[in-house]
């Protein structure tokens, strides 16, 4: 894997992708539930972020039963005031809410017939199983999976890149889940900045903990973002984020678990756009003129002679003055030249030199 100076992955291998800062942001779009239990509006969401340029869809893997039990005590309740789910019972959010198995086949190959990498979050062992023989090619820890440890020891042997989010986690929960998949042999890892709030705030984002995820624990560092629009994820490019997870859905007006926060597909085209063009804007340090600002530089203010002025005349702000384009002297030497004369005839037009003054 390569490294940067430091010692941070500049990049992990994710199907025939390059993803790190020194490649495009890699945009995984999350269908999550926005498929609303119809098959075929999930296949036509994977058709309609295929038409973004998105190189990804995300999936996650689980069943009401696999993430949860069938009850209905008050821990099994989101709280009152969740802005979305207020009072769900967690059984039956995850029942309306999951991506049925036997969909995944369909979905993959429907992806890769778009040229896209599909992948997913899997949510137990079985779920694993499932993917690697669907030839899942990376994977995604959920954030509140990321002290799941024996999940992660069966992810990270897989030997397939493990993209962590930290949402609701500590240093200390990052620390651990980093040393587990290293611990099975997998240095491909990438560390997602997140929010674990559905939909997150802006000033709830924390754009800046981005690089010290990636420099603290020497991963790839992005972020899975859950707040409205776009506007967060493209100001993370400019941190360092490698990787941008969105939830996408075909439009919010239809419903569904996940719509209030998820974009419409021209958002996520969007999305995709504007974060490669902050990307190459990031460019590289640089004080002084660029190539393409020649013209520019063509233009800027010099000392020209504005009148037809005779040899002996004195030089007075009457008929030197600092103008565009370039070609005389440099405008700050005005005050060092009024008061002198000019050594010869010059003609209204003529850029200001030393050899006529």
């Amino acid at each position: 894997m390569p490294l940067s100076h430091n010692g941070t992955p500049t990049s992990l291998q994710i199907g025939d992708l390059q993803v790190g800062e020194s490649h495009r942001p890699f945009v995984a779009a999350e269908m999550s539930g926005n498929h609303n239990g119809d098959l075929g509006r999930a296949l036509a969401i994977v058709d309609a972020i295929a038409e973004t340029g998105a190189p990804a869809i995300k999936l996650q893997t689980y069943t009401a039963d696999t993430i949860t039990i069938d009850a209905d005590g008050p821990a099994f309740r989101i709280t009152e005031s969740h802005g979305l789910w207020g009072g769900r019972n967690l059984y039956s959010l995850y029942q309306e809410a999951h991506t049925p198995w036997e969909w995944h086949e369909a979905i993959f190959a429907r992806a890769r017939e778009h040229g896209m990498i599909p992948f997913s979050s899997p949510f137990d062992d079985t779920a694993v199983d499932l993917l690697e023989d669907l030839g899942a090619e990376v994977y995604k820890i959920a954030s509140l999976e990321i002290g799941d440890i024996p999940l992660l020891r069966k992810v990270a042997r897989t030997g397939k890149p493990v993209i962590l989010s930290t949402g609701a986690a500590d240093a200390g929960d990052v620390d651990l889940a980093v040393k587990t998949l290293r611990a099975e042999g997998n240095e491909q890892i990438a560390v997602l900045g997140c929010t674990s709030s559905y939909p997150a705030t802006a000033e709830a984002s924390n754009l800046r903990t981005i690089p010290v995820l990636a420099d603290t624990w020497k991963v790839v560092g992005g972020l899975s973002d859950h707040t409205k629009g776009i506007g967060v994820s493209v100001a993370a490019v400019a941190f360092g984020a490698a990787i941008l997870e969105k939830h996408v859905t075909l439009r919010r007006a239809d419903g569904g678990v996940d719509s209030d926060f998820s974009l419409e597909p021209e958002e996520l085209k969007a999305l995709v756009d504007e974060s490669y063009a902050a990307w190459l804007a990031l460019g590289e340090v640089h004080v002084g003129p660029t190539k393409s600002e020649a013209e520019s530089q063509r233009l800027r203010r010099s000392l020209f002679v504005v009148k037809d002025v005779r040899a002996g005349e004195e030089i007075t702000a009457e008929n030197v003055r600092s103008i565009r384009p370039a070609g005389g002297l440099e405008p700050r030497y005005l005050d060092v030249v009024l008061g002198r004369t000019f050594a010869k005839d010059v003609e209204r037009g003529t850029p200001l030199s030393w050899d006529l003054v």
